[in-house]
């Protein structure tokens, strides 16, 4: 892959959780299209729980201990 992974197992469980969580929440709580902003930010989190890689912990230089990297 051309990107490093930088969230380590543990932080990817809780990241797909909480985003499954928010995004049912938003459909729940909110109507509109406040519900559908509300998922696709939650979207977003999933995303970086399920692929391993965070966008803006990269920016800040996370990485994952010993990946070599």
């Amino acid at each position: 892959m051309w990107y490093a992974k930088n969230v380590p197992n543990g932080e990817r469980v809780a990241r797909v959780l909480c985003g499954v969580v928010s995004a049912g929440a938003a459909f729940a709580l909110l109507s509109g299209p406040w519900a559908w902003l509300g998922a696709a930010s939650a979207a977003g989190l999933t995303m970086s729980g399920l692929l391993g890689f965070c966008p803006a912990c990269a920016m800040v230089g996370r990485k994952l201990p010993g990946s070599g990297r």
